[in-house]
Parts: C-alpha cells; sequence; structure tokens
C-alpha cells in the first residue's frame, strides 16, 4: 500500500503565491498612475539613482509601475500582452477613485434638499 495516486494529477506551482500577493500592494493604484500620466512633461521629475531598487531605479515603466534590472529588460517589457493592456487602460477614460466608490456606496456628502427659510 501506500506510492502516489495514479489517477491524480498535481501540478506544481511555477511561482509563488505568497509574492504575487506581496507584489499586489507595492504597486501604485490605477487613479495613482493615471495622474501621473496626465502630467505635463515639463512637471516630470528625472528619476533619482536608488540602490534599493532594480537598475539603480533608472529603468522605469510609468503605466505598469515597474523597475527593470537594464535597457534590454525593460524593452521587453514593452513588447507583452500585459504591457499593451495596460497602455490601452490608461489611454481610456478615468479610473474609479475612493470618491466614487464613497458615492456608490451612499457614504457621499448628503443631499438634503433645497434648504428652507429658517423662521
Amino acid at each position: 500500500m501506500g506510492g502516489k495516486c495514479p489517477h491524480r494529477k498535481v501540478k506544481k506551482r511555477r511561482l509563488s503565491h505568497k509574492s504575487a500577493r506581496r507584489t499586489k500592494f507595492l504597486v501604485k493604484g490605477d487613479d495613482m498612475v493615471y495622474e501621473e500620466l496626465r502630467k505635463p512633461d515639463g512637471e516630470k521629475k528625472p528619476l533619482p539613482l536608488d540602490e534599493d531598487l532594480p537598475g539603480m531605479g533608472q529603468y522605469y515603466c510609468l503605466h505598469c509601475d515597474r523597475y527593470f534590472s537594464n535597457v534590454s529588460v525593460r524593452d521587453e517589457h514593452f513588447r507583452t500582452k500585459r504591457h499593451k493592456k495596460r497602455v490601452k487602460q490608461m489611454m481610456g477614460p478615468a479610473p474609479h477613485t475612493q470618491l466614487d466608490a464613497d458615492l456608490a456606496a451612499g457614504m457621499g456628502m448628503p443631499d438634503n434638499g433645497p434648504k428652507l427659510m429658517s423662521m
């Protein structure tokens, strides 16, 4: 008895789910990226050198909010489907903000109707 079950097919996980969830919270929100893209070119600052980021923080994709180790990796990223979808999403209408969510949930400014004269 014992051993592997012949009809059970278990697939190995190629990527750690824990790291995928961790990076989900480290990226900027869609609304913040959208505002960055809408800024005029004169307002954008050059990227500062940062030893903690990949490639000293010099190779950055503004649409996806990701840093890359060198130019070739960044250029390869620009050709991916994920990046192209993100660019298309950011060129469309503005993404939802926290204010939109509050209004949808009924937690926005109250609408009490027209003000009546106080006596």
